[in-house]
Order: C-alpha cells, then sequence, then structure tokens
C-alpha cells in the first residue's frame, strides 16, 4: 500500500528546510540548506536570490530522495517563508540587486522621521509597524538614494515571489506576505495607495494577491526533472513562517497563544478581522480574507543569553551556565536586565535600543546575572503578550517552542512569569507542518485549519508556581517602569 505523504517547505533567513510528513504530522525525512547573509556595509543584509532559490531545489531534491518517495505518493507541498525581504527584479524576472532582508537597518533614519510626520496613519490602515525591517522603508530608503536597481525594476518582489516566478512563471503573493511589505492596507485586502505614494512605486510592479490556499501547477520541466517531481504536482502558495509556525503549533483558534523563542523571538494570536493597536506596539498581519495573526516579535531570544555567555568568556556549555541560576531566588536579588542587545522590535519598535542591567551590587555573582538575562528575556516576551491582551484578551493557552525551551529554567520562569501553563511541543517543525497542512487544506485532503489539532505531537505541561507569579507580578511592574523612563536614550 503506497503512503500518503505531504512536504513542508520553510525558506528561513539562516537556511531553506524542505520537511516530509505523513498526514498524521510524523517526521518522514528532513533536509537543510544553508543561506549565506552578506553584511557590504554597516546596518546593510543582503542575500543572492539566486543563492536562495537554488538552496531550495537542492533542499528538495535531498529531501525527496531520502524518503524514497514514490511518483504517487506525494499529495502536495506548502511553502512558508521568511517575511519582510525585497527583490528589485527586471522585465524578465532577473534580479537587479541583492535580495534585502528583514534584519537591514539601512533606512532607520527615514523611519525615525516617519514615525514622527504620519507613520501612525500608515501604520492603522497597514498594520505594520513603522520600522526598516519593511519593504516599505527600504523603498523609502532607495528612493531617496537613487538607488540604481529601484529606479531600474520592473517589479519588486519578496522572495517567495522571486521562487514563485521562477518555477511557475507567475506573480503571486499571500496574504501575509503582502502585508509584511508595509503598503498593503490590511482591512480592505488591497494595495494602499498612500503607501505606495511614500515607496514610490506603482501597483503594476506589484504581484497579484491571493489566499493561502492558492494552488499552483505547471512546475517547469526543468526544475521538476532535478528535483524529481512531477510538474503537476499541486504546490501551494501557503503563508508567513510566523502564521505557520502558530498553525503548526495548534495556536489557531481565538485565545491559543504562540512564544516562539530561538535566536530572537515572538509572540503570536490569530483573532478574527484585523484589529490594530492603536499604540503601535504589535503587528497585525492578514493570514486568509476573515483572520488575521497579532503578535510582536524581539530580537533579542537566544542571542541575549550567548551574548553574555560570551561577555563572561565562559567556555562550559549552556546547560552548566544555567546551573547555577537554579539556585538563585526569583527576582536575581534585585538585578533587572532589559534585553535590548540587538536594538528592539516589539514592544519598543526601536533599532537605537540598547541592554541594560540595573540594580547591580557588590554582593552579586555571576549566577544572579545569569538568571537576570534569563528573566529579562522572558519580561519581554510578557511585555509583548501583554499588548495583545489589550486586543484580544487574556491567553487561554500558550504553547511555546525553540531553542530556549532547551532550558527547563527557562521555561518554568515563563510559566511562572505569565501565571499560566506552558504546552512544549516534540516538534521544532511548527511552520512546516503548518505549511504541509495549509497544502492539505488547499487540495481538499483535509476538512480545515482547525484540524490540525488532531495531527499534533503530544505535548509537556509545565505548571506555574503561584506564589512566584505573586512576586514576579510586583517585579514586572518595575521593569516597566525602567523600560518607560529609559526610552528617552535610546535616540
Amino acid at each position: 500500500m503506497s503512503r500518503e505523504l505531504v512536504v513542508g517547505l520553510d525558506i528561513g533567513t539562516t537556511s531553506v528546510k524542505a520537511v516530509v510528513f505523513n498526514l498524521d504530522g510524523k517526521l518522514i525525512a528532513e533536509a537543510e540548506e544553508m543561506i549565506t547573509t552578506n553584511y557590504p556595509k554597516s546596518d546593510w543584509a543582503e542575500q543572492d536570490p539566486k543563492e536562495v532559490e537554488r538552496s531550495t531545489v537542492l533542499a528538495m531534491k535531498s529531501v525527496i530522495n531520502q524518503a524514497n518517495i514514490g511518483t504517487d505518493e506525494l499529495l502536495t507541498i506548502g511553502i512558508s517563508a521568511a517575511m519582510h525581504s525585497l527583490i528589485c527584479v527586471d522585465d524578465k524576472m532577473e534580479p537587479l540587486s541583492q535580495m534585502i532582508i528583514w534584519s537591514d537597518k539601512r533606512s532607520s533614519y527615514i523611519a525615525e522621521e516617519l514615525i514622527r510626520t504620519n507613520g501612525n496613519e500608515i501604520y492603522a490602515k497597514t498594520g505594520t509597524p513603522i520600522h526598516p525591517m519593511t519593504p516599505l522603508l527600504k523603498l523609502m530608503w532607495m528612493k531617496e538614494n537613487h538607488f540604481e536597481a529601484y529606479e531600474n525594476a520592473s517589479y519588486i518582489m519578496s522572495m517567495k515571489e522571486y521562487l514563485i516566478v521562477k518555477w511557475f512563471g507567475k506573480r503571486v503573493v499571500d496574504y501575509s506576505m503582502a502585508t509584511a511589505t508595509g503598503f498593503f492596507n490590511v482591512k480592505k485586502l488591497q494595495w494602499e495607495d498612500s503607501a505606495l505614494e511614500l515607496a514610490g512605486i506603482r501597483k503594476e510592479q506589484l504581484s497579484e494577491i491571493v489566499p493561502p490556499t492558492k494552488v499552483l501547477t505547471g512546475l517547469n520541466r526543468d526544475i521538476a526533472n532535478e528535483i524529481g517531481l512531477s510538474t503537476e504536482i499541486p504546490i501551494v502558495i501557503g503563508s508567513a513562517d510566523g502564521q505557520l509556525a502558530n498553525l503548526g503549533s495548534g495556536a489557531i483558534n481565538p485565545g491559543e497563544v504562540n512564544i516562539s523563542v530561538g535566536t530572537s523571538g515572538a509572540i503570536r494570536q490569530f483573532v478574527k478581522g484585523a484589529p490594530i493597536n492603536d499604540k503601535m506596539e504589535t503587528f497585525t498581519y492578514a493570514f486568509t480574507d476573515d483572520t488575521s495573526i497579532i503578535g510582536g516579535p524581539t530580537n533579542n531570544g537566544g542571542v541575549a543569553l550567548q551574548w553574555f555567555k560570551d561577555l563572561m568568556e565562559y567556555e562550559g556549555t549552556h546547560d552548566e551556565l544555567l546551573a547555577g541560576a537554579r539556585e538563585i531566588e526569583i527576582g536575581s536579588e534585585g538585578i533587572l536586565f532589559l534585553p535590548y542587545v540587538n536594538g528592539e522590535r516589539a514592544p519598543l519598535w526601536n533599532g537605537k535600543a540598547r541592554g541594560n542591567f540595573f540594580g547591580l551590587s557588590i554582593n552579586h555573582k555571576k549566577e544572579h546575572v545569569t538568571r537576570a538575562v534569563l528573566e529579562g528575556i522572558a519580561f519581554n516576551i510578557y511585555q509583548i503578550g501583554q499588548s495583545l491582551e489589550r486586543i484580544a484578551g487574556a491567553p487561554e493557552k500558550i504553547t511555546v517552542n525553540g531553542g530556549l525551551t532547551k532550558s527547563d529554567l527557562w521555561v518554568q520562569i515563563m510559566a511562572d512569569i505569565f501565571g499560566k501553563e506552558i504546552y512544549l511541543s516534540d516538534t521544532h517543525h511548527n511552520a512546516a507542518w503548518g505549511a504541509a497542512w495549509t497544502a492539505l487544506v488547499a487540495i481538499g485532503k483535509v476538512h480545515s485549519f482547525e484540524d490540525i489539532k488532531t495531527s499534533l505531537p503530544s505535548e509537556k505541561v509545565v505548571e506555574p508556581n503561584r506564589k512566584n507569579h505573586e512576586k514576579y507580578v510586583d517585579i514586572f511592574h518595575k521593569y516597566e517602569k525602567l523600560v518607560e523612563s529609559l526610552k528617552e536614550f535610546y535616540k
């Protein structure tokens, strides 16, 4: 009896992953191809879109071979991709420049100026915070600096759109990737004229907007042959990695919050419609025509802990570093850590933000500061979560995934700060499984997005300590005041 399999293709910033699942969500095979990021100037971050497309082909070819997939076994492929990438292409769909990725900060000064003028008005329409990560700000920078690729561009697109053009010869973009540009009206689900005017581009330069269940067929024959696929395999456009990570973890209904913390991190929740935070603390990105995901990304997850480990010149493992922090009382004996060592997106949206330790005394040891770092990362995510609550209400269920969840201590700190049970998934391929499930919905193999809950791996539940939560509530109030008092210095 032949198998029924599906592939989730996850095009990230550091690598491309191709993952084969069966219909129960069981991992069959996985392949990963690394992506090179170039930093040609200070604050610039670029990648070669041709290299990324090649890496995608190689990852797909590898995983198809590993799983030994027969011609009648693969049902469909779904695509997940990182947001905020930008490529200028000519009329033959060839790149005129390198791809500028989300972490590029060259437009920081333009973001500051836009926030002072009509940034809030643009944000209210698009749901995308005014920040150098967005293609809107990148294009405004190109316009002001007479960037040659911009001035000669026939089309503007993201990495996912570029891949689809190369594989299918079609210019289409899903709701989530469109929203992430900063020039898409999240309530009307169409390009926003006022933002396009700021960017200096025309609608004709942009792709057709489609839902995440859009099915693409007619794969380029040479690519199909190289990977080992039929040209008629249905490939589904999918969504952005954030939306699909939530879906893949089962956090699909209102009140279900997913926290993902690796090098960076994010906290997200699906909602009906497109509610927008009036303080510009969070994003609202469309998913389907009647649902959005709200949330906030942080630049400072595991990277802040790694920075501290490097700073201490600690040569042991992360587990060994954290072992001593277990013996320290909550609150780290008065130390508060603002983890903005890599600038910050939510809740500050300020690339000039910097990390701070407050409350150090001569009696503090390395173990105290280590615990303060873990608590600071958790407080930052909790603060973003507070912004979500003001829009969508208190969370009913919190799922957490990512590299930092390998630390039992940090997960317990999270449970105690939130005062909620934390559900830990066994899988690290949430976005890929979300992409695969979207593809299954699109071809009618499964009935709904919500049905993914029947195919998720078992979850470990971490209970909060109520007494610790009460203490953390008081400490968080001090943390909030410290954040507010230091904002004026991040200029």
